[in-house]
């Protein structure tokens, strides 16, 4: 049996591989296979290859290919970021949107001229990526200067991306370059007051996103075998979103995986939001919660929740605790993980959004509204292994309807949300398909994927 495309997500629990034939017609979704990610084993190809033959259980054959193979990945986990800017509330936290955008975990921020304890903090946290901003255009270029000099001294073969004001870019790529470092240099994230561009900076991580994820054990026999770029499974979901927001509008997408908890947002705002908002927020927003997942970071979730209020309902709770796992053997199993995914999905959203709140001024108080607005959003969808297939998600994606009422000072959705979820388990493979392939025909297959849950 040959089919068109094999699509494997890589996970950091699972890996899932999934069939897709007649991409030129009505295309249909044949089978998926599955198996546990086997970076452990310290080759992440084996789980493919036992996904694979899971799928071919399930379509009943012995003989499988396939004409093209596309994969994405967050079994290296994220990309380790630092972010240097000038002022923290504007180019440093338009660099931070354009990181987590792209699938970046930032583990340091700086704001202002740096100096020798800095570096020796980078030099700690050894990242993958440094991005340097700093100032509008034509505005002032001394800061990032004095910060590309003092990164030149950097004893780290790590890639710097210089996304600050345009009239100091070229002697900033002098410095850097004169002492070997690799540069890429692109549009400023913060070109204007009161203006995001995050585009430019985004495709570039992601691109250096793309060569790390390499680093999963075995990752670079998948380039034998891919025939497009690998994405990131994180970036390749945003796609997703963006794809129903040119359908829907103003949409949500929240993705509990076994590690995180992601959040995906395409919206503007409403009017009324706008009017208030004191700095801007780019409308397509992505957030990742690293401590909040259901296997790898469980045991935070727990915590976080308190193993007092969960004994309330659950007697057994230390039993259910060790039997965790991403394949639940019983009912209660399963209803126990809903628990968790329940405040994964609330703490998630509620982390993503902004806030409403009273100033004082010399005319008296103002109410003023800080971070990502919702308050349009109209449609939900949920993905990820939990979302997508248990029977409990349901119960948890609806409760976004109750969260506006109780916290009224958050910019969540305030109308009743239409809900969907991802029933195949495939916003990754659409997105992939959408960059790589075809964007109408990622349409068509999202319009068949999606499973709306009235009620």
């Amino acid at each position: 049996m040959k089919v068109d495309l094999v699509f494997a997500e890589i996970g950091s629990t699972t890996t899932v591989v999934t069939a897709f034939h007649n991409l030129d017609g009505k295309v249909k979704i044949l089978a998926q296979g599955e198996h546990w990610t086997t970076v452990n084993e310290g080759d992440v190809t084996i789980g493919i290859e036992r996904a694979i033959e899971n799928l071919k259980e399930k379509l009943g054959v012995s003989n499988f290919s396939w004409d093209k193979f596309a994969a994405s990945s967050s079994a290296a986990g994220g990309l380790k970021m630092t972010v240097h800017g000038l002022v923290y509330d504007m180019t440093v936290r338009a660099a931070k949107e354009a990181a987590l955008g792209a699938g970046a975990v930032i583990k340091y921020i700086t704001a202002g001229k740096m100096d020798e304890f800095h570096l020796h903090k980078i030099k700690q946290i050894s990242p993958k990526l440094i991005l340097l901003a700093g100032g509008v255009d034509y505005g002032e270029k001394e800061t990032v200067i004095h910060n590309a000099k003092l990164l030149s001294k950097l004893d780290l073969d790590v890639p710097i991306i210089y996304a600050g004001n345009i009239a100091a870019a070229e002697q900033v790529e002098f410095i850097l370059k004169n002492s070997g470092k690799t540069v890429f240099v692109t549009e400023n994230v913060y070109p204007k007051i009161d203006q995001l561009n995050v585009e430019a900076t985004r495709n570039i991580i992601k691109e250096v996103f793309a060569k790390h994820i390499t680093k999963a054990p075995g990752m670079e026999k998948i380039y034998d075998v891919v025939d497009y770029e690998i994405h990131t499974t994180p970036g390749a979901v945003m796609k997703a979103t963006q794809l129903l927001s040119e359908i829907y509008g103003d949409v949500l997408t929240v993705d509990i995986g076994g590690a995180t908890t992601d959040v995906d947002s395409v919206t503007e705002g409403s009017n009324e939001i706008q009017e208030i908002t004191i700095s801007p927020e780019p409308v397509a927003k992505r957030t990742v919660e690293g401590d909040l997942g259901l296997f790898v970071n469980a045991h935070n979730v727990i915590d976080l929740i308190g193993k007092e209020n969960l004994k309330h309902e659950f007697e057994n709770l230390d039993e259910l605790i060790e039997r965790i796992s991403p394949y639940p053997k019983t009912d209660q199993d399963e209803y126990f993980i809903s628990k968790l995914a329940l405040y994964c999905f609330q703490q998630g959203i509620r982390r993503h959004v902004g806030k409403k709140k009273h100033i004082y001024t010399a005319l008296g108080r103002k109410l003023i509204a800080e971070g990502k607005d919702l308050t349009a959003v109209r449609y939900l969808f949920g993905t990820g292994g939990f979302l997508s297939r248990s029977k409990y998600a349901k119960d948890v994606l609806k409760t976004v309807n109750n969260l506006s009422k109780l916290h009224p000072m958050e910019l969540l959705p305030q109308s009743e949300v239409k809900i969907f979820r991802d029933k195949y388990y495939i916003f990754a493979a659409i997105g992939v398909i959408a960059s790589e392939i075809d964007k109408e025909i990622a349409k068509k297959i999202l319009l068949e994927d999606l499973e709306e849950l009235g009620g």
